[in-house]
């Protein structure tokens, strides 16, 4: 048995992933993959690629390409997910903002520097042609922080997938005054040179059993209600992000890591591009 650690989002995009673990897929198959979930997100999981933590991450696409062009020895092994992530941008229920207008020049609470909603905040912020030179940020680490920073307006703003925010809405804790869709597929599958280089075959192994459990997720018996119950959602909400929401079986082109690195260096994300050789697995 071959043992493998893998660490993502404890969200619901990664739902496939423990169905898979749960019918013993990857036991089946002779791969002990053992999940952590990772609630600071994708600089966290960063940071674990680079320790050695974990061998593989289920990694925001614009995060790991930025750590990687820094120098993570990892690379990225395929799409996981095809359509953009929307980010939702809240502010607390009460707070005196009311439009992404009215957020010009204000704090932004991140998970972590290097997050997918640090990096989020950068895009927001080019696409409202503000400077992105004088962001300022507080750290949260989490969701459960965020909501802390902005009931004691220690930040004025949040930016996270918004249906997992959506509870927190509903409850009256967030307002969402806007979204923000990723310009790019939004997760890719990462995983550590050093086990890239020394047995890809279980890497093979774990990609062909996550792609057969996604190209049928849609299909699963009560597969709406599943997700409601799990991750505290609306089945109207699921409904939605099911039919938003496309899984990929692919690997990331050449042309689309071209794109995305573009995009980041011109809102000053990245100062240097990576070669496409050095940052996708072939």
């Amino acid at each position: 048995m071959k043992t493998i650690k893998i660490a993502g989002v404890p969200e619901h995009f990664n739902l496939p992933w423990h169905l898979a673990i749960q019918n013993n897929a990857f036991n089946n198959a002779g791969i002990d993959l053992k999940w952590t979930d990772v609630p600071e997100g994708t600089g966290k999981m960063c940071e674990m690629l680079r320790d050695g933590t974990t061998d593989m991450a289920v990694i925001l696409t614009e995060g790991i390409i930025k750590d990687i062009v820094a120098g993570n020895s990892s690379k990225i092994v395929q799409i996981y997910v095809e359509s953009p992530l929307i980010w939702g941008i809240h502010v607390a229920a009460n707070s005196k903002y009311q439009t992404v207008q009215d957020l010009q020049n204000t704090k932004i609470a991140i998970s972590r520097l290097g997050s997918g909603s640090q990096l989020m905040a950068y895009v927001n912020a080019d696409n409202q042609g503000w400077t992105t030179d004088n962001l300022t940020f507080e750290i949260v680490n989490n969701i459960d922080g965020a909501v802390a920073a902005l009931t004691n307006k220690s930040a004025d703003y949040f930016m996270w997938e918004r249906f997992m925010t959506k509870p927190l809405v509903d409850a009256g804790i967030f307002r969402k005054i806007a979204d923000c869709p990723t310009p790019w597929p939004c997760f890719v599958i990462a995983v550590r040179n050093e086990i890239i280089e020394s047995d890809a075959s279980p890497i093979t192994t774990i990609l062909e059993i996550i792609n057969a459990t996604t190209s049928t997720f849609k299909n699963t018996d009560n597969i709406e209600s599943i997700l409601a119950q799990k991750y505290n959602l609306k089945q109207t909400d699921t409904n939605e992000w099911l039919a938003l929401t496309q899984w990929s079986q692919s690997q990331l082109s050449e042309e689309t890591l071209n794109k995305i690195q573009n995009q980041l260096f011109d809102i000053g994300i990245i100062d240097k591009k990576g070669i496409f050789a050095s940052m996708i697995a072939g």
